[in-house]
């Protein structure tokens, strides 16, 4: 398991999730799409929801979600090191989705500043890529 908690996923997660909806060319297109996601992560245990109004919570919280996707801690770290690809990874169930697909499918433009801080945002936290 690349995170050995839960407490290590939602700092390195949570770090990540932040600095996406803190980019001045995500945060906005992200608010204005007005969708609610829920990550529901398994090894660890956790969920993390990006809000409608850009925040991220990690752990429960009452939100109704509008795109729900359930995978691994590790489906997650593979992801955002770009080693595994969203339709190949839905379509070997790595990594199911709930909700409108083309919703889901018009936020991956919106991923590219995640993909980029993410291998330096899991060194910080000492998850060895």
């Amino acid at each position: 398991m690349v995170f050995e908690s839960t407490a290590k996923m939602y700092e390195v997660l949570g770090e990540l999730f932040n600095k996406l909806l803190e980019d001045p060319s995500v945060g906005p297109k992200y608010r204005e799409a007005n969708i609610v996601i829920k990550f529901n992560i398994h090894d660890p245990e956790g969920y993390i929801w990006l809000t409608n109004d850009g925040q991220v919570i990690c752990g429960e919280a009452d939100y109704k979600p509008t795109i729900e996707m359930s995978l691994s801690g590790d489906s997650c770290h593979q992801f955002w090191l770009q080693q595994l690809k969203l339709p190949q990874a839905l379509a070997k169930g790595l990594i199911k989705a709930k909700g409108p697909m083309p919703k889901v499918l018009n936020l991956l433009p919106m991923l590219k500043p995640a993909y980029e801080a993410y291998p330096e945002v899991s060194q910080k936290h000492g998850i060895k890529m």
